[in-house]
């Protein structure tokens, strides 16, 4: 009796019954269901590096990537509130700990990590350390393993606190720096104090005058916008010298490129709140004067700077800067002649990535676009008063720059928007042809005249290239495309024509195709989204890659052939080079140079 009594009572101990209070509640954890994050996991990584694995003549590999990591990230939150098999307590404060530290990390992070950094940065990293770690303690049946998932998941969060973002490289990857180390922008700012007073001789002498009138390379791309040189013949036998600077010195950002004239170099970039039109030394590189507008344009994918060049005509300098401002200097002194603002003018905001069109100076005319409603998508205004002289319809949305092109003997403006190639008449603004080749996305390249009467439009991804045929019967103008080739996927690298056939970039790789028929030659080059340059006399291409090594090719069709290379700046660069003489000149948003090739005398 007394062993049963004993038995019964210690059944009953407060222990006991606290124990079996608890018991369900320990046996209602189950090990987490771990196949859907391990999927998604995977997800994540094959979709951001789907532009590598995957050769597509469409967009979506692009899409794929920018998007699909975020996308993946998101549904393992939703696994786990549907189906990890954790309690409703422990999905609860799992989603309101991570929607809470990434609401407070997209609030602190720096500014330059707003929208594509906090896409392809922030949130993949919070919801992907969320899923790695889940998947890890899946078997743990503690309510320990919430507090470890959700505390991992916050630091992968608050780690973008600590990053600044410097923008987005052409295979999409975000340029990242420490937050507190101070940008190349800020450390040139510092030292603008410290530089020495330039000699002035340039700016002085019977030469000047005809330097400015008669620029070796006036403009964006070249007198004609085509990226051509003659005049010159490349030896493509490079020794080391080849590589080594003349000069190198830091710039402020900007994507504009140099105009030359004489002992002269003209160029655009950002120095703080002030955008800057500066002149060069092309001997030494020495800052001869500079121009500040009080104006500051900045997005997360190209960072800050203006995106135009200037343009030299009749001994005068026009601009456009990355807000609208346009202006007309003065090009021995910088001092400004006149100054409008096609905000007003046009009544719109600068597009996403800035006003960039490079202005085109013909019959006492500086014509931008502008992308404004009605009659103000194009803005001539007079370079001697400023004043409007004329405007036209145009698309809303384009990075690309008017051009003059000589169709059947007649010179015509050709503009390239968003919604359709335009053709008017340099005197008036008189639209005469639209040809419709709509595009949702963003245009940034040149029309290109091919032969007497036919316009080669590359537009980009999803859309490639095609060749139309303009003709003009009594006044009236007409187009009709003659091939289309969508599998071509040119974004803001221009092409260069040599004996009826186009070279430049497909993608971030160097391609070449045939004019007749717009099918490829060869494809072979990862140069990245750099520019590229002809040298025609002597038969050769010269290229930037967007990590800044130059490239010497043969215009071939019948293969790709590397002739010579070295490296010449630091950085991302998507600046045109320019080349007159033997003196090449390139920039981009951290530093300028110039190196003598040499040349065929």
């Amino acid at each position: 009796m007394t062993d049963n009594n004993h038995t019964e009572t210690d059944a009953n101990t407060p222990e006991k019954i606290a124990d079996s209070t608890t018991a369900p509640a320990v046996s209602e954890l189950k090990p987490l269901r771990i196949w859907p994050p391990i999927l998604l996991l995977i997800g994540m990584v094959v979709t951001r590096l789907m532009p590598r694995l995957v050769e597509s003549d469409s967009a979506l590999p692009i899409m794929m990537a920018v998007f699909g990591p975020l996308v993946c990230g998101g549904l393992i939150l939703v696994w786990w509130l549907l189906a990890s098999r954790a309690t409703w307590k422990e999905k609860l404060i799992g989603l309101f700990v991570v929607l809470l530290a990434g609401g407070a990390t997209l609030a602190l992070i720096d500014p330059t990590m707003q929208g594509p950094g906090a896409m392809l940065i922030t949130g993949p990293m919070g919801l992907g350390l969320f899923g790695i770690v889940a998947v890890l303690v899946s078997r743990l049946r503690s309510v320990k393993r919430t507090f470890i998932i959700v505390a991992c998941s916050v630091l992968g969060f608050v780690f973008s606190l600590l990053l600044r973002a410097e923008g987005m490289w052409g295979d999409f990857q975000m340029g990242l720096a420490w937050r507190w180390t101070p940008t190349v922008e800020e450390r040139l700012l510092a030292q603008e104090d410290l530089k020495p007073p330039a000699d002035q001789t340039a700016l002085t002498g019977a030469a000047l005058e005809s330097s400015l009138n008669e620029p070796e390379w006036p403009g964006f791309r070249g007198a004609l916008r085509d990226g051509i040189l003659t005049g010159v013949v490349l030896d493509a036998d490079w020794n080391q010298e080849v590589g080594t600077p003349l000069w190198k010195i830091s710039v402020g950002p900007g994507w504009s490129s140099f105009v030359v004239a004489g002992q002269l170099l003209f160029t655009q970039e950002q120095r703080g709140e002030e955008e800057l039109i500066v002149c060069y030394d092309a001997e030494t590189g020495a800052e001869l004067w500079q121009q500040e507008i009080k104006s500051r344009f900045f997005d997360a994918l190209g960072g800050p700077g203006p995106r135009a060049t200037p343009v030299l005509a009749d001994g005068a300098l026009y601009v456009l800067g990355a807000n609208g401002h346009v202006l007309r200097l003065d090009p021995g002194t910088g001092k400004i002649v006149w100054q409008q603002d096609i905000r007003k003018v046009a009544d719109r905001e600068p597009p996403m990535w800035g006003f960039s069109s490079s202005p085109l100076v013909i019959d006492g005319s500086v014509i931008v676009h502008a992308g404004g409603k009605d009659d103000k998508g194009l803005l001539a205004f007079d370079t001697e008063t400023g004043d409007l002289k004329w405007s036209a319809p145009a698309g809303d949305h384009s990075y690309s720059s008017p051009a003059v092109l000589t169709i059947a003997g007649q010179p015509v403006i050709a503009m390239l928007t968003n919604k359709e190639l335009n053709l008017l008449d340099p005197v008036d603004g008189t639209v005469l042809l639209n040809y419709d080749c709509s595009f949702e996305g963003q245009r940034t390249l040149q029309p290109q005249l091919v032969g007497e009467n036919e316009i080669l439009i590359a537009t980009g991804m999803g859309k490639g290239i095609q060749k139309i045929r303009v003709s003009n019967n009594d006044g009236k103008w007409a187009a009709e495309q003659v091939w289309n080739a969508p599998r071509f996927k040119p974004d803001f690298n221009d092409y260069v024509i040599f004996e009826g056939h186009a070279y430049g970039f497909d993608g971030t790789i160097f391609t070449c195709f045939d004019l007749k028929d717009g099918k490829r030659k060869w494809k072979g080059g990862r140069y990245g989204k750099g520019q590229v340059l002809l040298v025609k006399d002597s038969g050769h291409l010269l290229v930037i890659s967007e990590q800044g090594e130059v490239v010497l090719l043969n215009a071939d069709p019948s293969g790709h052939e590397e002739l010579a290379t070295f490296s010449a700046l630091d950085g991302k660069t998507w600046n045109h080079p320019v080349l007159t003489g033997d003196r090449l000149y390139v920039r981009n948003s951290e530093q300028a140079a110039a190196y003598r090739l040499p040349v065929v005398k």
